[in-house]
């Protein structure tokens, strides 16, 4: 991990390995499921990128993974690939499944029809618990 965030102290940084469930079974091709890993990325994004101002803010080091591209959003100084299906794999224990050239992760009761995302922090796990309770909320309103 060290190669994901240069320069950063990553021996204590929290990992959040975040699941949407999908409307459809994203192992499946096609326009339907494009339009949803859109829309599961904007909502992840959205939510990530607001996680990030309010650690930030408050002085944490903060950032996300692109599931698309594997590469970090906020500090792009790293070309190192992350790989979602792998890290929820080793994290959380779920398990996957080859589906062509690609490994598709089974979520326990969501099955193929998930969508991972990571986010990884500095913060102590007290300050992230408090952000995720706030994170729809402005920055300026702290």
């Amino acid at each position: 991990m060290d190669s994901l965030f240069p320069g950063q102290d990553v021996s204590k940084f929290l990992i959040v390995p975040t699941q949407q469930k999908a409307r459809v079974d994203l192992v499946n091709t096609g326009e339907e499921v494009e339009k949803e890993k859109d829309r599961l990325l904007e909502t992840f994004a959205v939510f990530a990128s607001g996680l990030v101002d309010r650690l930030s803010h408050q002085g944490h080091f903060a950032d996300y993974i692109d599931p698309c591209s594997g590469l970090p959003m906020v500090n792009r100084n790293s070309q190192t690939y992350y790989g979602e299906v792998e890290a929820a794999q080793t994290l959380l224990g779920y398990p996957v499944a080859n589906a062509g050239c690609c490994k598709v992760l089974l979520h326990p009761a969501w099955g193929s029809a998930v969508y991972p995302a990571t986010f990884f922090t500095s913060a102590p796990l007290e300050v992230l618990l408090d952000a995720l309770k706030h994170v729809d909320q402005p920055v300026a309103q702290m």
